[in-house]
């Protein structure tokens, strides 16, 4: 988590030195597409469908999401990265059947392939809408009173849809968006939230 913690540092020192190049025949082009570096925040609620004791419970709880992001415009429409997002632990206790005050705790961070599609005749206000496919590594912490902890650690399959406005500054951009996280893992976790960031252009 310090390697992380330092690597995004590094980032986020680093972007506006590089974000100054652009439009200025950088060498950062990649084959005549330009990259980006997105940072972005926010919070959410998630929402977890558990099972325990042959019964189901909706456990849900409020957390907060940071994004980090790599990608390319292809066009001046549509561009597509590479997103690395963790979220704040998220917890909540329910009866379960006979067995009362259970807390169930979700760590969760994805690793997605988003594509974002821009529309509106606008130059520096275009609305977006965005889908995204790739994993959730996801710890589940059940926790009985008087009775050992048991965490449950697994890689699932997620998904993302996105709607949001652009703030297209040439060589920034702000994005402020609504969107939803699919996990599948036990009977559906889904998170829904809202986030802002800004995207540096090379």
């Amino acid at each position: 988590m310090k390697k992380l913690a330092i690597s995004t540092l590094a980032v986020l020192i680093a972007c506006p030195a590089f974000a100054g190049n652009y439009g200025s025949g950088s060498s950062w082009q990649l084959f005549g597409l330009d990259p980006y570096i997105g940072l972005r925040g926010g919070a959410s609620y998630t929402n977890l469908n558990y099972n325990f004791n042959n019964t189901k419970e909706s456990v849900g709880d409020m957390a907060f999401q940071g994004h980090v992001a790599l990608g390319l415009e292809i066009c001046d429409t549509v561009r597509s990265e590479i997103e690395w997002s963790i979220f704040s632990k998220a917890k909540e206790s329910k009866d379960f059947g006979n067995i009362a005050d259970v807390e169930v705790g979700t760590n969760m961070q994805t690793l997605l392939w988003n594509m974002y599609w821009e529309f509106g005749g606008y130059h520096i206000v275009r609305p977006y809408i965005g889908l995204g496919a790739g994993v959730a590594f996801v710890d589940i912490d059940r926790n009985v009173p008087n009775v050992p902890g048991v965490t449950d650690s697994s890689t699932k399959f997620s998904a993302m849809g996105a709607l949001g406005i652009t703030f297209d500054m040439e060589r920034f951009a702000v994005d402020i968006a609504a969107r939803y996280n699919y996990v599948d893992i036990q009977s559906g976790l889904h998170n829904f939230g809202g986030d802002i960031g800004i995207r540096f252009m090379f």
